[in-house]
């Protein structure tokens, strides 16, 4: 049952920070939980965007509060210390971000989120306590409906702000193109936002990186070292390739199913590639060690792998013939392993 999380873009506003000083014209406060042992460090409320700094505070006495102006409600974040410290739509109200969970209450639209949140977790709930009979199938089948339909008529009740902006995107995430095209005709509204472009974009890159296509290069410097794909990809072999981040949970599990694949055809012609994204890398290298992951890596990508690629989330793990053609894509576990078993077959045979 697919979880969305909380990402989201919105029109621009105008915000005018005080720091703590609150003056007659401001019109919020948001307030956020830390601890004192974060006292003196900066906070900042940026449109998620644009990644534009809309606003900025201290911490004291183990807070972050905010305190400014705000014209059109937009989807923000709070950077702390280059760390993201919660997520919220930025409107007129005393907004408080809870110090667990970091959903903000206190105004109409965040108390809106957290009720639609609220709702969904009630699915949730009552779809993972069902087994696998043939009733519970079909109950988990009206479940998933039940909540489909929630974001849906959610979607179309506030399809004028952010919170409406926030579930179209979490529709699109799943979508392949010509989908995507629909849906965005249906709400036109969203065009224009960098977030909306960037997600379409992606979905094309990702059409003409799928299975059948040609690889496409990239390079990437780190430490003084430039690397290319085109280093261990279309040089005779076939090579499986790891788009990955060391804080991916999903990413390091699946590292065990690599392993498997590289002692059982590392010696008869598969090679293994990890290209580190989204990630810092010294973490990276910490995890490469932590995790004994013997194959070679491109460190540092960050985005550059991902957009060209059309990757929205990972692990994405790609295998490529000795030539370079796509040949399985985002496969995992049993999959994955069904496709490397075939290739290798074929390699075997020549």
């Amino acid at each position: 049952m697919k979880l969305p999380f909380m990402t989201l873009a919105a029109g621009a506003f105008l915000a005018v920070s005080c720091a703590n000083a609150a003056t007659a014209t401001d019109n919020y406060t948001v307030t956020l939980p830390l601890s004192e042992d974060e006292d003196g460090l900066t906070a900042y409320i940026i449109d998620f965007d644009t990644s534009a700094k809309l606003d900025s505070t201290v911490v004291d006495g183990g807070k972050a509060i905010f305190k400014g102006t705000v014209t059109t409600p937009v989807f923000a974040r709070v950077i702390l210390d280059g760390n993201r410290a919660g997520q919220f739509v930025l409107e007129e109200g005393d907004i408080a971000l809870n110090p667990t969970n970091r959903m903000a209450t206190g105004s109409p639209t965040n108390d809106a989120l957290v009720n639609l949140m609220s709702e969904q977790q009630k699915h949730v709930a009552e779809y993972r306590q069902l087994g696998d009979t043939p009733e519970d199938k079909a109950k988990k089948k009206e479940i998933q409906q039940s909540n489909n339909d929630l974001f849906e008529n959610a979607l179309k009740a506030n399809a004028g702000n952010p919170l409406g902006y926030y579930l179209f995107l979490q529709q699109c995430y799943g979508y392949d193109l010509p989908t995507f095209d629909a849906k965005l005709k249906e709400y036109p509204q969203f065009a224009d936002s960098k977030r909306v472009q960037t997600l379409r974009q992606g979905l094309i890159n990702k059409e003409e990186t799928s299975v059948g296509h040609k690889f496409k290069d990239f390079e990437i410097t780190y430490d003084g070292k430039t690397s290319r794909l085109s280093d261990y990809v279309g040089r005779g072999k076939y090579t499986l390739v790891d788009f990955w981040a060391s804080w991916c949970g999903p990413c390091i599990r699946e590292t065990r199913v690599i392993k498997e694949l590289y002692e059982e055809y590392g010696s008869k012609g598969l090679d293994v590639l990890g290209v580190a994204v989204w990630d810092e890398p010294a973490n990276t290298l910490r995890a490469i060690e932590q995790h004994e992951l013997p194959w070679p890596q491109i460190l540092n990508g960050q985005n550059i792998p991902t957009d060209l690629y059309g990757i929205a989330g990972i692990p994405c793990i790609i295998l490529f013939d000795p030539e370079g053609n796509i040949i399985s894509r985002d496969k995992q576990d049993d999959e994955l392993r069904a496709d490397v078993a075939a290739a290798m077959s074929k390699a075997s045979v020549k």
